[in-house]
């Protein structure tokens, strides 16, 4: 499909809801996608990006950096507490902050180095225990404990479950957000985001209708 179609129908999608484009940020997911795809992709002057391997980001990023020093890169997959002192030092956000620990984690790397990435914290919006989250009633206190760590949360991040209806879920996301005084709404892929900015969601994370189908045979 490619990044100017998705640009289009984001477009269309902001217009429809009645926001304005500045309102909706598109991250393109470059997670085991060929150097090549992802280059054309910054060329093309596109400069957010998704990762959900540390290890890949600080494999191509650092260096990209240098030739391209307005890309921001934000971690979409789950974080391992102890890569927390290098998401701290790659990642302009991170979208999948969800249990105590790795907060202290963070915490203590924010404290070192005077740094805080925008954090979202990831909410398993449909109680599926094989994913990752935040349990939807452990929100509230979760988010007031990570102000008192001095953690600039920004934001909340969901998957809805596979096959279902998602609007429902990203409608109760926002819900969620807007109790806790929080904007960011970290939502919608490729299938989805359509209604995701429909429901008020400020970041959509798209891949493969950007960049092509990913062959993890050769990642």
């Amino acid at each position: 499909m490619g990044l100017h179609e998705i640009e289009a129908r984001i477009e269309k999608a902001v217009q429809d809801a009645g926001r304005d484009r500045c309102e909706v940020q598109l991250i393109a997911v470059s997670k085991v996608q060929p150097d090549t795809r992802v280059k054309a992709v910054l060329e093309a002057g596109h400069r957010l990006f998704g990762e959900n391997y540390v290890q890949e980001a600080q494999g191509k990023w650092p260096a990209w950096r240098e030739d391209y020093p307005d890309v921001r890169v934000d971690m979409i997959g789950p974080l391992q507490s102890n890569k927390a002192k290098l998401a701290v030092e790659l990642f302009d956000a991170i979208h999948t902050l969800d249990r105590m620990s790795l907060a202290k984690k963070l915490a203590a790397q924010v404290q070192s180095r005077g740094r805080c990435p925008d954090l979202f914290v990831q909410v398993n919006i449909g109680r599926e225990p094989q994913k990752a989250g935040l349990m939807p009633e452990a929100l509230d206190e979760f988010v007031s404990d990570m102000r008192a760590m001095d953690l600039q949360i920004v934001g909340l991040m969901c998957i809805p479950p596979e096959g279902a209806d998602p609007r429902p879920y990203f409608d109760t996301l926002a819900e969620m957000a807007a109790r806790n005084a929080l904007k960011g709404l970290s939502m919608g892929m490729s299938s989805d985001f359509e209604q995701a900015i429909a429901a008020g969601a400020t970041h959509v994370r798209v891949g493969s209708a950007i960049f092509g189908a990913r062959d993890y045979g050769h990642a």
